[in-house]
């Protein structure tokens, strides 16, 4: 059974939208009122640890980190993307003793826990067949959050900074998996992506 940290991607300089996305309001259980909290609350009941990577922003997400029951982690260099938040991250969780992450970008809407046990499932199964990965699939697209064994993990590591994390998954996408859900939801990184997103939360079509 893998051990898995939970790996928020939280260190965007957010500049599109004119505000930390992390910090967005959104509306999801257990008293979560944040993009970043609703994630925190969604991968928690599937991970050993959360980890949130954040950058220049640190201190403004460290109270929801905190109050959500998850540890923060400082990627002194953010300015030079998200891959380089990814290893951050990795290498926490890889510290941590666990052996398996789910990856999520903070500015997408986070799965809901149906959606996820399906993938945790998937995983278990793609694993036992000698796969590294499972992530939710649409319409021949792959989205967030990404289930990944310590072998890819391992080779998310290993790649140079100048890198990014669709180049080593396509260097190894015969043991990645895509797993149909019904819908994925888009990144948000506008004002008007965002409440767009709103309004289909609202109805309940992610």
């Amino acid at each position: 059974m893998a051990d898995f940290c939970g790996v928020i991607l939280a260190a965007g300089a957010s500049s599109r939208m004119g505000r930390d996305k992390a910090l967005l309001p959104w509306p999801a259980s257990l008293s979560s009122s944040t993009l970043l909290s609703s994630h925190i609350a969604a991968l928690k009941p599937f991970a050993h640890c959360v980890v949130v990577v954040a950058g220049h922003n640190a201190d403004l997400l460290a109270p929801i980190v905190s109050a959500s029951g998850a540890a923060l982690v400082v990627n002194p260099e953010s300015e030079r993307g998200q891959f380089s938040s990814l290893q951050t991250g990795l290498s926490k969780a890889v510290e941590r003793g666990c052996d398996a992450a789910i990856v999520t970008p903070v500015d997408c809407a986070p799965l809901d826990e149906e959606d996820l046990s399906l993938l945790r499932a998937a995983f278990d199964e793609a694993v036992a067949g000698g796969l590294w990965a499972v992530a939710p699939a649409f319409n021949g697209r792959n989205g967030h959050p990404l289930f990944a064994s310590r072998a890819l993990i391992d080779a998310l590591l290993a790649a140079p900074t100048t890198s990014n994390a669709r180049e080593v998954r396509r260097a190894h996408a015969d043991r990645l998996v895509g797993v149909p859900i019904a819908e994925l939801a888009a990144d948000m990184n506008t004002p008007e992506e965002y409440e767009a997103m709103i309004a289909r939360a609202r109805t309940g079509r992610i």
